[in-house]
């Protein structure tokens, strides 16, 4: 009897349920907080404006090795149109002279000897570049030498001539014209009961109204009571 109830209470003990811990780490934020009052950073500059700056730059080099040297007060039109001259010997438009076979041929099947020159599309792009460095760095609007008549007759004669050796045209873009359609419209109406024009001088209404109304011509009628 002792054994088998003995028997009962004897076995092994239940081990404990295992458990897992998850370890989480912490997220961090860090958030940047601009002071009050300071500006954001300037913004790159524009491709044009970085062309505009290295143009302006190259012409400022170009009066100090002049002989003899310039300055800025006294540069013309003239040193301009020198300038852009002494710009070809760095060009890549082949310009056919007067005597070459391929003079006037857009598409010359063959290389010939004629001199390499700038575009007068890149002379002209050049000079308005130059134009608005001029006044942005102080210069004067009516002293303006990349503005003066000589370097507009020098441009529009590199034009002309570069038009004629190269055999391609140089059209002006012309402006689109917006056109407006307006459609006519009539209408028709018996009585003047809604017309008022005559209401302001003595009260009469105006019974003229049965008219026809169009966008071309218009016939108004006016009733005038003087009272004295």
């Amino acid at each position: 009897m002792d054994s088998s109830s003995g028997g009962c209470g004897s076995g092994a003990p239940s081990e404990p349920p295992s458990t897992t811990t998850a370890t989480t780490s912490p997220t961090i934020t860090v958030t940047t907080v601009q002071p009050e009052g300071s500006s954001p950073p300037p913004a790159p500059p524009s491709r044009y404006e970085s062309q505009k700056r290295r143009d302006w730059n190259t012409f400022l080099q170009y009066l100090q090795n002049h002989k003899p040297p310039l300055t800025l007060v006294r540069c013309s039109g003239a040193h301009v149109i020198e300038f852009l001259k002494y710009l070809d010997q760095f060009g890549k438009t082949k310009v056919h002279v007067s005597g070459c076979p391929y003079f006037g041929h857009p598409n010359p099947p063959a290389p010939c000897a004629c001199p390499l020159k700038q575009a007068w599309g890149s002379l002209d792009a050049l000079i308005g570049r130059l134009r608005a460095a001029y006044e942005e760095n102080g210069g004067r609007p009516e002293s303006n030498p990349f503005g003066a008549k000589a370097v507009r007759i020098y441009l529009r004669e590199v034009r002309e001539g570069q038009a004629k050796a190269r055999g391609i045209p140089y059209e002006k873009k012309k402006r689109k014209r917006t056109t407006v359609t307006v459609s006519a419209v009539s209408s028709s109406g018996v009585g003047g009961g809604n017309d008022d024009s005559g209401g302001g001088n003595g009260g009469a209404s105006d019974n003229t109204g049965g008219g026809t109304t169009a966008t071309t011509t218009t016939n108004v009628s006016t009733a005038t009571t003087t009272t004295v």
